[in-house]
């Protein structure tokens, strides 16, 4: 009796211990992690590198005096639109000394040869109505006492304009008088009445009086590192966001990219420039700090999933996912991509809208959601 009860004991510790192994046995064979599924979608995929810069006119042109001096009068402010031939300021001549002796000596030597001049006139002409003389010689002094009036006069207003910057008969085109040269808005006045200003000439750019440019002709000017310039060409639209005007997008369209690059902050970067299309509604104002986005590449309405639910073969590197079909179990089927904004990618064949994908990554979601 007793040893029938030992064995019947054994018995059970055998198939507890046999339970307990086979129970185990099913737990190691189970995967420990419950996948989770996200679905595809229908979005637009826009492939885009940035820039920054500023917005500039597309022509600025500095209105510079063609006489020294000091400013007089201003006429315009910023902000203000001229037409071509508007007068913008008026400079005070301040001679110069050996300019003005220059011209007063010239005077004095043509008032000399005029006299002389019609000293010679009266003698010939007194020899003339003697019959002494012809005709020819007659009208040949009568010429040079002509020209030696002229010039004496030309001396005067040679006079006029050193010391005054003008003279009779220039009224509208005298050199104190600075006038818009094109048709656009002020966009500054650098000078201010009493100012001392320079004429620009051979030697010296002069000073600028105002800055005029066409408002209606923007551009956006702006820099682009060197990683990237090799996926941008010309012709590409832009969307440029100025951060001064909110949740506003202007379109744009890249028309330069700079054949050399510079060293800037021990980065070579390269110039771009991209025309603005004219906005009627929204004024921007010249100077303004702007971001461009180069759109490289648009799908519209394109089936994409998540880049991340993406894998990649470690032999051929072609693309894959996991298809859901049935709970947590997954099949292997390859995907054409297309394009990527880093986020999501097109998908172009290997799935549909209904199908689920495994989200594999899941250590990096864990990390991403800590």
């Amino acid at each position: 009796m007793k040893k029938r009860i030992t064995i019947i004991i054994l018995l059970l510790i055998v198939a507890s211990f046999g339970g307990a192994m086979y129970y185990l046995y099913q737990k190691n064979a189970e995967d420990p992690i419950t996948y989770e599924t996200e679905g595809a979608s229908i979005q637009t995929i826009v492939k885009k590198t940035m820039a920054t810069g500023s917005i500039l006119p597309l022509e600025e042109v500095l209105i510079k005096p063609n006489i020294s001096g000091v400013i007089e009068e201003i006429y315009v402010e910023g902000g203000d639109y001229v037409k071509s031939g508007d007068l913008l300021a008026k400079i005070k001549i301040v001679p110069n000394l050996n300019a003005l002796n220059d011209a007063s000596n010239g005077i004095q030597d043509a008032k000399i040869n005029l006299n002389d001049q019609n000293r010679n006139y009266e003698r010939q002409k007194t020899l003339f109505d003697k019959g002494v003389i012809s005709q020819v010689d007659l009208e040949r002094a009568q010429v040079t006492r002509d020209q030696a009036k002229q010039s004496y006069s030309a001396a005067n207003k040679r006079y006029d304009i050193v010391k005054t910057g003008t003279t009779s008969g220039y009224g509208n085109s005298a050199n104190t008088l600075i006038r818009a040269t094109v048709n656009g808005m002020v966009l500054e006045v650098p000078v201010e009445v009493g100012n001392q200003v320079i004429e620009s000439n051979n030697f010296n750019e002069g000073t600028t009086i105002a800055a005029i440019a066409d408002i209606d002709k923007m551009i956006f000017e702006g820099k682009i590192d060197e990683s990237e310039v090799g996926k941008v060409k010309e012709n590409l639209p832009l969307e440029i966001t100025v951060g001064a005007i909110e949740n506003k997008v202007f379109p744009a369209v890249l028309d330069y990219i700079a054949p050399k690059g510079k060293a800037e902050n021990g980065a070579i970067q390269f110039e771009i420039k991209g025309t603005l299309k004219k906005q009627d509604a929204v004024f921007i104002r010249a100077g303004l700090s702007a971001n461009a986005s180069i759109i490289l590449a648009r799908a519209d309405s394109v089936l994409s999933i998540k880049e991340a639910l993406v894998q990649y073969d470690d032999k051929t590197k072609k693309p894959f996912v996991e298809k859901a079909i049935g709970e947590q179990k997954f099949e292997r089927t390859a995907i054409e991509l297309g394009i990527s904004d880093g986020i999501n990618v097109e998908v172009k064949s290997g799935i549909n809208l209904k199908d689920k994908i495994k989200v594999w990554n899941i250590l990096i979601k864990e990390e991403e959601s800590n």
